[in-house]
């Protein structure tokens, strides 16, 4: 699975994404889409410009938070037409960006940014595409830093305001309302949560029915489809069928009606990985600690969230004498910690090491704290 000769003349930190599990999973999305789902790669997932050319590729549109996304979506590639945006804290020039992209649609998060995107789009001339992000109120089986549809998160707009922002929408100059949009948080495993947010969007639609709203355009039901790390070999691939058949069994569209995904991690998670280099094995009475090059400047994940990411040694010489460790990095933080009691072949200095499912809110959420460079992201094609 990884070229670890061609790794040993690299100079690690690093990041490796492997394109030949990319493109299999990106083929799993295609072949399990109805004509009427349509897939929003989220670029905050990973940001790579080789990764983001390869789904931009392969046909799938791009869920942007920042202009900074908009800008790197198009210079991969994505039509913009295919580009949604959203962020509760967009900027004027980030909105204008969005406008003169003509891209498919701002996602909505409050009156305010209603009101300054119709400003924006009116002295531009043109009308700004516009659906509204509504808190579901539906929790996610997930990290709570990592959870967006409840009321008490900062996203979206509450479902009691919903019917008079619709009719604001609709008679403002600058906006053309073509849908809603929802999301309950990432990382997300048991397909009851979706199944929830399913049957809460049909009360919604239900409910506006009732008000005489006309049925709308696009239902955005955001991602948050989760990946297994803990065994990355076993389910390299999300299962996509049963995620998109949960909408398909429990979320009532009306003719016409257009269903849209905005997927990151299930689509970049499991091709990347970490990969470092052993500097010490330093002992005490109580610890094995395993020190690498690898910090939470490479990989915030574990110092952020507690989160866990399968560690291989890739070049152990005695791959069957086990041994427990603290897989630590160099940064002058106690919180720079990998794993704690972690079991894994005698490791020696120089050993590569690969943290494995890095692909999403890896090397982008990387930073130079310390002084320290920024890891490169390689691809399969480049070694």
């Amino acid at each position: 699975m990884f070229p670890v000769d061609k790794f040993q003349r690299l100079r690690t930190p690093f990041y490796y994404y492997n394109t030949d599990l990319l493109r299999r999973t990106l083929a799993e999305v295609r072949h399990n889409l109805s004509s009427d789902m349509h897939v929003h790669y989220a670029v905050k997932a990973c940001a790579n410009p080789k990764v983001l050319g390869i789904i931009a590729q392969a046909g799938l549109g791009a869920d942007c938070v920042s202009g900074g996304e908009i800008q790197a979506a198009l210079h991969a590639g994505f039509p913009a037409d295919k580009i949604v945006y959203a962020g509760v804290g967009k900027s004027d020039w980030e909105i204008e960006l969005g406008l003169d992209a003509g891209i498919f649609a701002f996602n909505v998060e409050s009156e305010p940014e209603l009101e300054v995107i119709n400003q924006l789009a009116i002295a531009k001339g043109t009308k700004a595409r516009i659906a509204l992000r509504i808190n579901p109120n539906v929790g996610a089986h997930t990290h709570a830093n990592i959870t967006t549809g409840l009321t008490e998160n900062k996203f979206g707009i509450d479902m009691q305001d919903m019917e008079r922002l619709i009719g604001m929408a609709a008679n403002m100059d600058g906006i053309e309302f073509i849908g809603l949009h929802f999301h309950i948080g990432s990382q997300i495993l048991e397909m009851d949560d979706f199944a929830a947010l399913s049957r809460r969007i049909n009360e919604i639609q239900e409910r506006l029915e009732v008000a005489g709203i006309p049925a709308i355009r696009n239902i955005n039901v955001g991602g948050g489809l989760g990946i297994d790390y803990k065994q990355p070999d076993h389910y390299p691939v999300p299962d996509f069928r049963a995620y998109f058949d949960t909408y398909r069994k429990h979320l009532l569209l009306r003719p016409g009606q257009q269903l849209h995904f905005e997927l990151g991690r299930a689509i970049a998670g499991q091709c990347g990985a970490l990969i470092s280099r052993v500097l010490y094995i330093k002992s005490n009475p109580i610890k094995n600690f395993c020190i690498v090059d690898a910090g939470m400047t490479d990989l915030v994940r574990p110092a952020l969230y507690g989160a866990y990411h399968q560690i291989d040694n890739l070049t152990a010489e005695a791959p069957t004498d086990f041994v427990t460790y603290d897989v630590v990095g160099p940064i002058c933080e106690s919180s720079d910690v990998f794993i704690k009691n972690y079991g894994m072949p005698r490791t020696n200095r120089g050993d590569l090491i690969a943290f494995r499912s890095a692909g999403a809110y890896g090397e982008i959420m990387a930073s130079g704290y310390n002084c320290r460079p920024l890891p490169v992201g390689y691809i399969t094609e480049e070694l």
